[in-house]
């Protein structure tokens, strides 16, 4: 029996998050489809590439401090990228004819990219037999943009018009939509919730923790201060707690701060510096204690480890979801939190000397979003051919 052909469409622009949790959603999906993944940023050199997936590297795009577009691929201006990403997304559609196109967060968030994104959901609607068009969303939306309710409203109406489902990759017992989505216009697209999505787990059940604090921050873009307070910080864990400290600076940690850590490292005793580790979640159960921001795919690391975890949540201007987050997580006993504004290297050396003496709860939360997804969508194929054309 031939297999239905999925097209993914994901833009990652600050962190490695959103490409991140999209190859562990393509890794499962491609048990049951065809998979051709459009990738919008820049893919690290260090994260593999999943197997059986077809991916299309668009010239990179990401956003600035001030959410201005900007060139990730030296090759294009913004401009020349933005005409042949739009070319390019296009005639991807044509080539696989996809039986379901996945747009990862559009229109919830990635407004600076609807210039490809809505010319590709029109020729998805213009197309018969159209395909099932889909949206992946994460736990929690930004909540903090100045005209939020315009922005929601805009976000309803496009979803009711060109999508067929919205799938949120979270338990709807830690977070709903309807929590951080606040439209007037009402949502008439069906919401789904698939379970938190994670990688495949493969670890050492024997494997013994180390005397260490593990401190990461995603992809390091913007990891900077974290990473500076964790340096202040190691002479105390070394000295009151005999833990070794190893930083994990992401593959989009400026040069300038990767080497100013190295510099560091080389001149301290106890403090180690690498880029990538291919199974951060293994080493971060093999840790003492945890130290990192409260991103998703971070979280879902710390919910599936026993590790001791202390969070400083990213919030820079209208990021307000990491701190959401972290904050339900803390309530639950999974984590614990530090104020960004508080960070220096005596609170987290503090907060990790606490949290040595503390044992995590465990959050029995849905994390099997991988293998949920795929099945979902093999289940509304069938729907979607009865349903009316909008």
């Amino acid at each position: 029996m031939t297999r239905p052909r999925l097209l993914f469409y994901c833009q990652h622009s600050v962190g490695l998050g959103h490409l991140v949790r999209s190859v562990n959603l393509v890794d499962g999906l491609a048990e049951d489809f065809d998979v051709t993944l459009l990738n919008g940023g820049p893919w690290p050199t260090d994260l593999p590439q999943p197997d059986g997936v077809d991916i299309v590297h668009l010239p990179a795009l990401g956003l600035d401090a001030d959410y201005a577009l900007v060139s990730r691929d030296e090759r294009y201006t913004v401009e020349e990228a933005v005409d042949l990403r739009r070319s390019m997304v296009l005639d991807s559609f044509r080539a696989t004819a996809p039986d379901v196109l996945l747009v990862e967060l559009f229109p919830f968030g990635r407004k600076k990219f609807r210039t490809e994104l809505m010319p590709l959901l029109e020729l998805a609607r213009s197309t018969r037999p159209a395909p099932l068009v889909a949206c992946s969303l994460r736990d929690i939306l930004v909540g903090s943009r100045r005209d939020q309710q315009g922005h929601d409203d805009r976000a309803s109406r496009i979803t009711n018009e060109f999508f067929d489902a919205v799938l949120v990759h979270a338990d709807d017992r830690f977070a709903t939509l309807e929590e951080t989505f606040h439209p007037t216009v009402p949502l008439r697209t069906p919401v789904h919730y698939t379970g938190f999505v994670r990688g495949p787990v493969d670890r050492d059940p024997t494997r013994a923790r180390e005397p260490r604090v593990l401190v990461s921050a995603g992809g390091g873009l913007v990891g900077a201060p974290l990473f500076r307070a964790a340096v202040d910080a190691q002479p105390r864990w070394l000295a009151d707690h005999g833990l070794r400290t190893l930083i994990v600076t992401g593959p989009f940690l400026p040069e300038p701060v990767v080497d100013e850590l190295a510099v560091r490292a080389a001149a301290s005793d106890g403090l180690d510096v690498v880029r990538y580790l291919p199974d951060l979640g293994g080493e971060m159960a093999a840790s003492a204690v945890s130290v990192s921001q409260a991103g998703y795919n971070t979280t879902m690391d710390i919910l599936g480890s026993t590790t001791p975890a202390v969070v400083v949540p990213y919030g820079e201007g209208r990021e307000d979801e990491q701190a959401e987050r972290a904050g339900r997580l803390e309530r639950l006993g999974a984590l614990r939190v530090l104020d960004p504004d508080r960070l220096s290297g005596d609170t987290l050396a503090d907060a990790v000397g606490s949290a040595l003496d503390w044992s995590p709860l465990s959050v029995p939360l849905a994390l099997d979003g991988r293998t949920r997804t795929p099945a979902l969508l093999r289940s509304l194929l069938p729907a979607r051919d009865a349903e009316p054309v909008r």
